[in-house]
């Protein structure tokens, strides 16, 4: 017998099969793997928090669930990264996806943006109220002048690796001698240069005051102890949004993000965010962020 009347006989002693083949070749291809976004994460409380009984209560952590569920196209993984293998991560053709990064021209030559998505109270100077003098004469009007303080070679100055703290303070800490600077490479980078303030190691260092303020707590650090400048010629905000590879899956990812930020940046995420807030900011926090995203290219 011929392959063809073979497969004829068969088809025709066993209908149930007959049936199968038919459904198989009708039938989409439910079983094709769903691409798998990749979050890019570490623990910048009260933004992401991965540990304690406040483990993923974090704003952005909550942000994240909601992306999630409204994109259900996607298969979804987290990896704990510091920030500078993060960037590294972000600039290969891969399906990576980081929910916390400041907007700098260099960073969009490989990375796509969404939107802005939460406005935070700028990067300040944070030293220890006992360091106070040293910092005093450099400061005007409550903000420190960061660039006369480096270049009068009185402290060591911590910062996180990877992390940008606005296009005018990078330029300044890339033209900053390495010696007056303490680069911190850890997941709890910032964590750790608390710590080494505390034993006297470091004078001052760089971050977000409700950052520190709830590292600070975690630590045991008295947050009366340290003291918070702003910094000279920097915005009263600085506004972060989700950056994802350059890639075509990248590109359709924040496409999809960016509808989902409209609906939910003015009202649920400001809301994630304030809770975290000293109460005394919160009223004039929620005022500010009346006059957020206005601009057409943050629309």
């Amino acid at each position: 017998m011929s392959p063809r009347f073979l497969w004829q006989h068969v088809l025709c002693r066993r209908p149930a099969l007959a049936l199968l083949a038919a459904l198989a070749c009708a039938l989409p291809s439910v079983a094709e793997a769903k691409d798998t976004l990749i979050w890019l994460l570490r623990d910048l409380p009260p933004l992401t928090i991965f540990d304690g009984p406040q483990k993923g209560l974090g704003a952005i952590d909550q942000l994240r669930q909601l992306l999630t569920a409204a994109m259900p196209e996607y298969e979804y993984t987290s990896f704990r990264v510091n920030r500078a293998r993060a960037m590294q991560m972000l600039a290969e053709p891969s399906f990576t996806c980081d929910p916390v990064l400041l907007w700098t021209a260099e960073r969009t030559k490989k990375i796509v943006f969404s939107i802005p998505s939460l406005g935070l109270a700028s990067n300040g100077l944070v030293v220890r109220q006992e360091d106070r003098r040293l910092i005093e004469p450099f400061v005007q009007d409550g903000e420190v002048d960061l660039a006369a303080l480096l270049a009068s070679d009185q402290l060591k100055l911590g910062i996180v690796a990877g992390r940008s703290y606005g296009q005018s303070i990078d330029d300044l800490l890339q033209r900053t001698a390495a010696t007056h600077l303490t680069p911190h490479f850890g997941n709890d980078a910032l964590g750790n240069l608390l710590q080494m303030q505390r034993l006297g190691r470091l004078t001052a260092l760089l971050g977000y005051w409700p950052e520190v303020r709830y590292l600070a707590q975690q630590q045991g650090i008295a947050t009366e102890s340290l003291a918070f400048y702003r910094l000279k010629g920097t915005a009263k905000y600085q506004f972060i949004r989700v950056g994802c590879s350059d890639t075509e899956q990248g590109r359709t990812a924040v496409a999809h993000i960016n509808q989902i930020l409209r609906e939910v940046r003015q009202h649920q995420l400001l809301d994630f965010y304030v809770q975290w807030l000293d109460p005394q900011q919160r009223d004039s926090y929620r005022e500010d962020a009346r006059q957020f995203f206005l601009a057409p290219e943050d629309q």
